[in-house]
């Protein structure tokens, strides 16, 4: 299987999706244990949430593979995004609820965390960086929309409810503050959704690494509170009535980075 799909699209716009894939290859599912492979962690739905942004225009890379054979949205070095704080490994060992991800004696050590960097992690952070560099080089500036969702109750990684809508942009290091400041108003003024800036989470590796304002690439990543659009436990249904109702936000805050790009982009 492909390690993702990819979509060109004609706007400034990319939407990526690192962890809505859930396919484990089968060398590496027989040491996991049988809850994991049931992949409980994945973004699921995500691509298909945001299937509507292919008529404004924006490319996709879309990730096939689960976040347990490796962690797209992590340091290749395996260094923590938010220190002191609970995370997930470059190869996560454990599950969201702390479970194990694999069968006893199972864990990849370090040449197979390399491996797995090499072979999974190196291709999807490659055409990230190429296709940017192509739109910004067609547009004069290129847009990258990191999208995820996890569960709105995660006891492991904070306290109570999650926000619906969590945008983050590394701290306002991964976009321009009026980008920022128009996405975040956009999000807070979306009636029947709780919304934040730089909240539990400030956008991952993927945003902090190629979100770079001063060479026109603006980045900003969404963590979606999965009550929004599907059931949160197994079999994880996608729920079109729910889904119906959090698309045009997500259409808004697009469409937003786009006239900000039109007008701020290039500049």
């Amino acid at each position: 299987m492909d390690i993702f799909e990819f979509t060109q699209g004609t706007s400034p716009l990319l939407i990526s999706v690192p962890h809505a894939g859930t396919f484990v290859p089968a060398t590496l599912a027989s040491g996991m244990t049988a809850s994991a492979n049931t992949s409980p962690d994945a973004d699921w739905h995500v691509d298909q949430l945001y299937d509507f942004a292919r008529d404004l225009g924006a490319s996709f890379i879309v990730a096939t593979h689960s976040r347990y054979v490796v962690d797209l949205n992590r340091p290749p070095d395996g260094s923590s995004l938010y220190p002191g704080q609970d995370v997930t490994e470059l190869c996560p060992l454990l599950q969201f609820d702390s479970s194990p991800i694999y069968q006893p004696g199972q864990e990849p050590d370090a040449s197979d965390v390399a491996a797995r960097r090499d072979t999974y992690w190196r291709p999807y952070h490659e055409k990230l960086a190429s296709e940017l560099h192509r739109i910004r080089d067609q547009h004069g500036y290129a847009l990258l929309w990191d999208a995820h969702s996890i569960r709105s109750v995660e006891p492991r990684f904070f306290d109570g409810r999650l926000p619906d809508l969590n945008l983050g942009n590394g701290d306002g290091t991964a976009c321009d503050a009026t980008l920022a400041t128009r996405l975040s108003a956009v999000a807070q003024e979306s009636e029947g959704y709780t919304a934040i800036l730089n909240g539990r989470f400030k956008g991952g590796h993927i945003t902090r690494n190629f979100g770079n304002p001063a060479n026109r690439i603006h980045a900003m990543q969404l963590e979606l509170s999965q009550i929004t659009y599907m059931e949160e436990f197994p079999p994880y249904r996608f729920r079109d009535d729910l889904a119906n109702g959090v698309r045009p936000v997500l259409k808004r805050l697009l469409e937003a980075m786009l006239d900000w790009g039109r007008t701020h982009g290039a500049r």
